[in-house]
């Protein structure tokens, strides 16, 4: 009878143990998968690329060329990296080729290089606005959208079809060509005329 009953206590303890092994090995299976996963998300952030600033894409676009060189000429491309964010409604080179023969090369001369910086600041509004935020703003304006610039003067939006139009302090008007160019510091919309400033 001892030997029967001591048989029964072994083998419960041996049920148990293994119970409790089977449990141990279902609970590091879970701990595994979680770990598996964690590791996935982590070599994932790791592999994606870090998005770009402003200046950055800027430079990298042949298109931009030409006001990539009035930017450093006007030493705003530090500004351009900062934080932000920023929208920039950014002229191709067809865009100030446009201007008058020779009005970027004299901009671009030392002396001339607190206008040239006007200039740009005009081009850039404090924020990030998608193009689904600017029109928006228009059809909520009835029609007509004013956006303060960093340069202190106001360009207004409008649409023209589905085409978003900046009217600057002349009169003068420009269409946006490209929108929702995202960047880690805001957003550029390529323009296809350069906006001026009254003063």
């Amino acid at each position: 009878m001892k030997k029967l009953v001591l048989s029964m206590a072994m083998i419960a303890t041996i049920a148990f143990t293994s119970c409790k092994d089977n449990e141990k090995s279902e609970s590091e299976d879970v701990m595994t998968q979680e770990e598996v996963a964690m590791e996935t998300e982590t070599s994932a952030e790791a592999t994606m690329p870090e998005q770009e600033t402003i200046a950055a894409i800027a430079m990298d676009n042949d298109d931009f060329s030409t006001l990539v060189t009035a930017v450093k000429a006007a030493d705003l491309a530090e500004t351009l990296k900062s934080e932000g964010p920023f929208t920039v409604f950014a002229p191709t080179n067809a865009a100030f080729d446009k201007l008058p023969k020779g009005t970027v090369a004299t901009l671009t001369e030392a002396e001339n290089k607190e206008k040239l910086a006007d200039i740009l600041k005009y081009h850039v509004v404090s924020g990030e606005y998608m193009a689904a935020d600017i029109i928006k703003a228009i059809q909520d304006n009835d029609g007509s959208f004013t956006i303060a610039t960093v340069e202190g003067e106001e360009l207004t939006a409008t649409l023209d079809g589905e085409k978003v139009i900046l009217t600057d302090a002349n009169g003068n008007k420009s269409t946006v060509v490209m929108a929702d160019v995202d960047a880690s510091n805001g957003v550029i919309h390529a323009i296809d005329a350069v906006v001026m400033p009254k003063s």
